[in-house]
């Protein structure tokens, strides 16, 4: 079938599907408080320091991506994990595609099992095969996701010196 030359309607109405299906994007990022802390609580546990250097398995980014889970969901090329941008939209991809796949298994689809596959895997997780290692650190990303959900975190490092209250 030949190529039809472009027209100005085609290229307004392809300019109009990019700018909706980016629109729907943006909304269903902004609109999952459970995604966001989860995938913050996440980060925290695996890069809280922002370290652009390569986990001990070749790691990378805020998410400390594997360069198999980056190549599922993205074709630019691996180093650009540690472009935060990027790296958040690699994130939320993988965890869609966790939820799709414990929705498909009947699991919940909460921050524990998302924690939990995130670390050890999908398939992992569906064969009831995750290590107690991946337990720990879904307890951990789970615990910390509520506490997102619920309020500003506490910093962990606080320089400053405690306030003496003076006793009259």
């Amino acid at each position: 079938m030949p190529k039809l030359p472009p027209s100005p309607a085609r290229a307004l109405l392809r300019t109009g599907l990019r700018l909706f299906v980016l629109s729907v994007v943006a909304e269903s990022v902004e609109a999952s408080p459970e995604r966001a802390a989860t995938l913050e609580a996440i980060r925290l546990i695996e890069n809280p320091r922002n370290v652009s250097r390569p986990g001990p398995g070749g790691e990378l980014g805020p998410w400390q991506f594997k360069a198999e889970t980056w190549r599922m969901h993205s074709t630019r090329p691996f180093a650009d994990a540690l472009d935060r941008k990027e790296a958040f939209r690699v994130a939320c991809q993988h965890y869609d595609w966790i939820c799709r796949g414990l929705a498909k298994a009947k699991k919940p689809q909460d921050a524990y099992h998302v924690a939990l596959a995130w670390n050890s895997g999908l398939y992992a997780v569906l064969r009831g095969q995750s290590p107690g290692r991946a337990h720990r650190y879904a307890e951990r990303a789970a615990n910390l996701a509520e506490t997102l959900r619920h309020g500003p975190l506490v910093a962990a490092h606080d320089p400053s010196p405690p306030a003496l209250a003076r006793v009259p």
